[in-house]
């Protein structure tokens, strides 16, 4: 599945004829505006500018087609890591790109980084879901499993990784809440970036041998 990563409205992107993406869209803006639990079919539909049955026609019901938005989400993650980390050696450093690509795509697709986490909404079975969740997560471990390799063979990766998800996302949560004045990026995503280098500087420190 393809992501929706332009700011076109959702309507002109439907009358370019891709309604999917369209319903996508209008989708990850009204949970940016009003959250998860603002969402309705029929309020994507009138923001698509299409009849009320066609979300279902495409993803059968709301569970459906938010999966398919967190799938999107999940996907703009792995791809982000996979590009804030080409060239970077040092898995320390690797840690680092890594914290910061997350937090780039949570301040930047608020809508999406919201739905995402709603797993009372979304199919956490659905094959799609599973296989890009996975992937981001994998990713994570490699690179947790690279820093203990080269720093302290003894470390516990999954609890070490699990750490630095929980550590990221939390502050990831606190830039980016849904329904607010604070779900756009802002001149503080600067501050936001020094501060995942904070995080990592602390974190490394522990997972490094002494």
């Amino acid at each position: 599945m393809s992501t929706a990563r332009t700011n076109e409205p959702a309507t002109s992107r439907y009358h370019h004829g891709d309604l999917p993406a369209a319903l996508r869209a209008a989708t990850v803006e009204l949970v940016a505006e009003r959250g998860p639990v603002g969402f309705s079919l029929r309020e994507v539909a009138r923001r698509a500018g299409v009849s009320h049955a066609a979300p279902a026609h495409h993803f059968g019901d709301s569970r459906g087609l938010l999966t398919a938005v967190a799938v999107d989400g999940f996907t703009m993650l792995c791809d982000a890591f996979d590009r804030s980390t080409v060239g970077v050696l040092d898995p320390m450093d690797r840690l680092t790109a890594l914290g910061k690509a997350y937090v780039e795509v949570a301040t930047n697709h608020v809508g999406h980084f919201a739905v995402m986490w709603s797993e009372n909404l979304i199919d956490t079975t659905d094959e799609r879901f599973k296989e890009v969740s996975g992937r981001a997560y994998r990713h994570l471990v490699g690179t947790v499993s690279d820093v203990a390799r080269v720093h302290n063979p003894e470390l516990d990766v999954d609890a070490a990784a699990t750490l630095t998800w929980s550590a990221v996302h939390g502050l990831a949560m606190l830039h980016c809440k849904t329904g607010t004045a604070d779900s756009a990026p802002s001149n503080g995503d600067v501050d936001l970036q020094r501060r995942i280098e904070q995080f990592s500087s602390l974190l490394l420190q522990g997972f490094a041998q002494r």
